[in-house]
């Protein structure tokens, strides 16, 4: 399956952004598979940012962590890089088996709000992190959850 991963976004490009495979490896926090793209300028091959999507649903992904994460380096923030990555990324996990996908970001943070609504994702809720939870520890102690529905799951948000 990585193979076919690799070969299928070397074709995912838009008029200018590409997201290039760097690898898959055990997300150090979060205990899952993840796979890593950096986001490339189609015509200069300058890196603009990176985003993963982490293969895997538990509780602690779903509601605090999220499936996917993404940064754009300040230099090139403004040009909506996240949010058409974010489209880039959808295909991969179609084929990665994902019905949806859970996106979170902090409720102070407009630009990735921003940024996920230009992508299409539906705002669910703000949830309160557990006190004793990494993310919680880190300084992050609210989520918003965004849902990204694939295929027949486009138009449902799971319970």
């Amino acid at each position: 399956m990585l193979e076919r991963t690799e070969q299928y976004f070397r074709e995912s490009v838009d008029r200018e952004l590409e997201l290039q495979f760097s690898c898959v490896e055990i997300h150090p926090v979060h205990r899952v598979p993840t796979y890593r793209f950096r986001m490339i300028h189609a015509e200069t091959g300058e890196e603009l940012g990176g985003i993963n999507l982490r293969r895997g649903s538990t509780p602690h992904i779903e509601r605090y962590a999220g499936h996917v994460g993404f940064s754009v380096h300040p230099s090139h923030r403004g040009h909506r890089y996240a949010a058409r990555a974010l489209q880039l990324l959808l295909p991969i996990a179609t084929q990665l088996e994902f019905e949806g996908i859970w996106i979170t970001c902090d409720p102070e943070n407009a630009a990735s709000k921003r940024s996920l609504g230009l992508a299409g994702a539906r705002f669910v809720e703000v949830v309160d992190v557990p006190e004793d939870c990494i993310i919680y520890q880190a300084g992050h102690p609210r989520k918003c959850r965004y849902w990204m529905g694939l295929g027949r799951a486009e138009a449902e948000v799971p319970a």
